[in-house]
This record gives structure tokens, C-alpha cells and sequence, in this order.
């Protein structure tokens, strides 16, 4: 079924309507324009936890605005698939290459972040967005941890506290999909859940090229079979039990982003009883939420783009200790 221009008029398609909205409001400083792009009982939800309503999102947008003012990003991906014939998820990975002042000098800071935004006849109705705060923490010189302690994680609401969707190639979080592209979509659930969640390590080989890339979080870039495999044990390594659940896929073909993507929304479920990376340990379980879009060439997964929020998820656990500040800060 054809996808109705209603759903991303007066732009050429949906990729076109992202990059130029989003420019509106985050570059041209149009924060307003969020009254008419944000449904009123529009979600979001971060990795801080859900915001409900309009009015959450815009204001926020402008404490986030007033906190960077010299912040200006860009697509480096949009990943958009149809949800109907007048509706489309996006998975929009926005670079960002900014100076900030920060002790009198120019930092220049480099990071990435994934909004993925259900659009329903051109207005936002749910959202889930991830940020690689950790690559601004270390490019800027301050403590992980103390930033930490200056979030306060608020908890899920809404859609993240159902479980994952049984059959996600059928239907996910967002609702029923096409089902396009079903082979490239089984290789990646396949290689989540083969080596992701069992562990099965040695079966990177059998999914991906040899010279493969991994752009993930604190504005790193792995390459080879056997540093993916170190990355995904760092990350694994303080939740043994860790476990992760697909809530969404949506796949595209386009020649301006080299070819078929097909980008998961994800969540990793696990006990802070492992590696004590982020303080004393709590045996006290967590949920992470992530964005990894994957380049798909001749049946391989030969890049992935992987963005998760690992300070908030450092007051997560902060939370479970009953650590934190006792201000709600800005989850958006």
C-alpha cells in the first residue's frame, strides 16, 4: 500500500520531512513549531524515562537549547518505514559536531543521537530517543559519575512497561509493519539473539564481514570481528543475567545511505551484580534503552550504528540505591 502524502506533506517524503523539521526546530531555533508538529498527548520516551504531553517536550527542548546553544546536528541516517497508509517510524541518527565554551576554551564536541518518531498524517504521536551523553562527558573533560548524580531517572510509563512484541516483524511497538525485507530482518533478529543475548561469540563471523565498523557510544569506532566482540562484553559485563528485547524494526533502501538498513529499537534487561563499572554493586535489575541501525550488503551485517545514554543509565542505578537528586531534571 502506497503511503498517502498526508503523511509527511508538504515535504517530498518522509526522509525529506524529518531532516528538514527537525532543522527547523533544533537548528533555526523554531521551538514553537513543536505546538504544530507534537500532538498534544504526544509520548516520548528517553533514557531517563517517559514524558507525557506537549508541553514536556517543548519545554525541555528549550532547557536543552539553553544549556547548548552552540549546538547544531544533522542526518547522518533517516531509516523510515510505513505504518499504514497515512502514518511512518522514522529512525533518525542525527551528528552533531559542535564548540562549546567550556573553562574559557573552545571543546569541540562530537556525538551522535537516534530519535525514533511514529508520525501519524504529519503530527508526532509517540517517540523514543536515545543520547550518546557519554561521548560529551569525556570529550569535555568531567566525571561520568558525577554527571550521573545530577540526573535523577523518573521511570517508565506507557508502552515500555509492556513486554516486547511477540512476532516484531509482524508488529511492533509502533503497530502492524509490512514486512519488508524479511530475510535481512531475520539475519539481525538471529544475530541479537544468537550473540547479543546468548553469547554465542564466535558467531559475529557468521553475520558479519570481516572488516566491519561499530560507531557506538563515547564517540568510539570498533573495528574487526574480534573488537566487537570485546565491545559487546564491556557492555554486558556489570548485567551477567543481561538479556535484550526487540520492541521495534522498521528497514529502508536508499543509495543516499549505501543500501538497505534496517534499524531495531531495543531494550536490555539486567542485574547490576557484575562488573562493579558504575560503583557498588546493587543486585538490583535495570532496563536500558537502545537504537542500532544496520547496513546490510550481500547478506552481511557490515556496519552498525549503536546509541544508548550510559550516564543515565549510571542514575538508574544510582536510583536503586537511592542516590540522586530529589529536583526531577530535564528527561528530554
Amino acid at each position: 500500500m502506497a503511503l498517502d502524502p498526508i503523511a509527511y506533506a508538504p515535504y517530498a517524503d518522509p526522509d525529506d520531512f524529518i531532516r528538514e523539521v527537525t532543522d527547523r526546530i533544533w537548528v533555526g531555533r523554531d521551538i514553537s513549531y513543536i505546538v504544530d508538529n507534537y500532538e498534544p498527548d504526544s509520548i516520548v520516551h528517553t533514557s531517563l524515562g517517559t514524558v507525557v504531553g506537549r508541553d514536556g517536550v517543548i519545554e525541555g527542548s528549550t532547557m536543552r537549547m539553553g544549556s547548548t546553544p552552540g549546538h547544531i546536528g544533522q542526518a547522518e541516517d533517516v531509516v523510515w518505514e510505513a505504518r499504514g497508509d497515512d502514518a511512518f517510524l522514522s529512525s533518525h541518527l542525527v551528528f552533531s559536531a559542535d564548540e562549546h565554551l567550556v573553562g574559557g576554551r573552545n571543546l569541540r564536541i562530537r556525538k551522535r543521537t537516534v530519535a525514533n518518531c511514529l508520525y501519524r498524517r504529519g503530527r508526532m504521536v509517540e517517540e523514543w530517543v536515545v543520547r550518546d551523553e557519554l561521548a560529551d562527558c569525556l570529550q569535555r573533560g568531567a566525571d561520568p559519575a558525577e554527571a550521573a548524580r545530577a540526573l535523577r531517572f523518573q521511570g517508565y510509563s506507557g508502552s515500555m512497561t509492556e513486554e516486547a512484541p511477540k512476532d516484531v516483524l509482524r508488529e511492533g511497538v509502533s503497530g502492524p509493519r509490512a514486512d519488508e525485507y524479511r530475510p535481512e530482518c531475520e539475519l539481525v533478529l538471529e544475530f541479537m539473539d544468537e550473540v547479543w543475548t546468548r553469547r554465542r561469540l564466535q558467531k559475529v563471523n557468521d553475520f558479519m564481514v570481516r572488516d566491519l565498523f561499530l560507531h557506538t557510544v563515547g564517540d568510539r569506532t570498533v573495528i574487526r570481528p574480534e573488537r566487537y566482540q570485546a565491545d559487546l562484553l564491556e557492555m554486558v559485563g556489570a548485567f551477567p543475567d543481561a538479556r535484550f528485547a526487540v520492541r521495534d524494526m522498521q528497514t529502508n533502501y536508499s543509495e543516499r545511505y549505501a543500501g538497505l538498513r534496517v534499524a531495531v529499537l531495543w531494550t536490555m534487561h539486567g542485574t547490576y551484580r557484575g562488573t562493579p563499572a558504575f560503583g557498588p554493586l546493587t543486585d538490583r535489575p535495570v532496563t536500558m534503552l537502545g537504537v542500532s541501525q544496520f547496513l546490510i550488503q550481500g547478506g552481511r551485517i557490515v556496519r552498525e550504528f549503536r546509541v544508548f545514554d550510559e550516564i543515565s543509565l549510571r542514575a538508574q542505578i544510582n536510583s536503586t540505591r537511592g542516590d540522586g537528586p530529589e529536583i526531577e531534571a530535564n528527561i528530554y
